[in-house]
């Protein structure tokens, strides 16, 4: 566990000794500069692997690359050395995407590719105990059914192809991954919540999307209202589980997206007008008022997550 104290606050309250002051500091520098020199040789590990794809841009040197990286990061977590933590989460972060992004070009990013890739970071983020890589691992997997993102300038894109199938896709990975956290230990369940959390947040995108367009399910059509009735019943049925049982994460996660399909739905229908945009400005206070007590009471509490 990691806490941060004010010591110099502290020794002026008299809540600490100066010797306990002066040992703390101590310490703190020293960490302090094994903080700093993993950061350093990240951060030049991070301009060697990207000068060596420069100078040879092409999937196989990404692929080469990437798999040095890793296994590298891979190699230092295995043996153990908390000094050495820090860098070898950098490495294999760094070496699992450089790896992940020439599979995806040397395969014209098949859904084969995307699929590697998910069951890659999967494994990765596991010897790693990285939830950025499980995280990374759902959402490879969520881009089999075509879910994506794009960027032009100052304008962002979220597609997702199938919202049906995204929805209940990920509704069962939120579901399974959520109850096979409650059977491990502390370092994998919370890599389990992590897969569960991030499937929720592409279930709300496939609602979001749909909501706006509707679906072709196969050959049934799927008309928008389905998704805004069912995105709504489905944000206070878990809006409501997760208050009982002191899930502040999910809680907040209803509450935004609540906030989202309220004022999709609000501008969809009633366009940017004045009057429009006034009322959902003090309904935007009214539910950050509503949520800041609600987390408030919530945090008083114990949380399992």
């Amino acid at each position: 566990m990691k806490v941060t104290l004010d010591l110099g606050k502290l020794l002026a309250e008299g809540k600490i000794t100066k010797e306990e002051h002066d040992r703390l500091i101590k310490l703190a520098a020293a960490g302090t500069g094994s903080l700093a020199f993993n950061v350093l040789i990240g951060f030049g590990t991070i301009a060697v692997a990207a000068g060596a794809v420069a100078l040879v841009p092409d999937a196989i040197t990404g692929i080469a690359i990437g798999l040095i990286v890793l296994g590298a990061g891979l190699a230092l977590t295995l043996t153990g050395a908390t000094q050495w933590a820090l860098l070898a989460n950098i490495c294999i972060v760094v070496g699992a995407l450089g790896l992940a992004g020439g599979v995806v070009v040397l395969d014209n990013a098949s859904i084969a590719s995307f699929v590697a890739i998910a069951i890659g970071f999967a494994i990765a983020g596991t010897l790693a105990r990285s939830g950025l890589l499980i995280a990374l691992s759902v959402l490879a997997f969520s881009s089999c059914l075509g879910a994506r993102t794009d960027y032009m300038h100052a304008t962002y894109f979220l597609g997702i192809e199938e919202p049906a199938l995204t929805i209940i896709a990920f509704s069962a990975v939120a579901l399974v991954t959520f109850v096979v956290s409650k059977m491990l230990r502390h370092d994998f369940e919370r890599l389990a919540i992590v897969a569960s959390r991030t499937s929720l947040l592409l279930v709300n995108f496939g609602f979001w999307i749909g909501s706006l367009w509707g679906d072709e399910f196969h050959t049934l059509v799927i008309p928008d209202s389905v998704f805004i009735i069912g995105w709504a019943l489905a944000l206070i049925g878990v809006g409501i589980w997760a208050a009982r049982a002191n899930r502040r994460w999910v809680v907040n996660l209803a509450a935004i997206f609540g906030a989202i399909h309220f004022y999709t739905q609000w501008f969809e229908r009633l366009g940017a007008e004045p009057i429009a945009i006034l009322v959902a400005g003090l309904i935007a206070l009214g539910i950050a008022l509503g949520l800041w007590r609600l987390n408030k009471s919530l945090w008083e509490q114990p949380s399992p997550a």
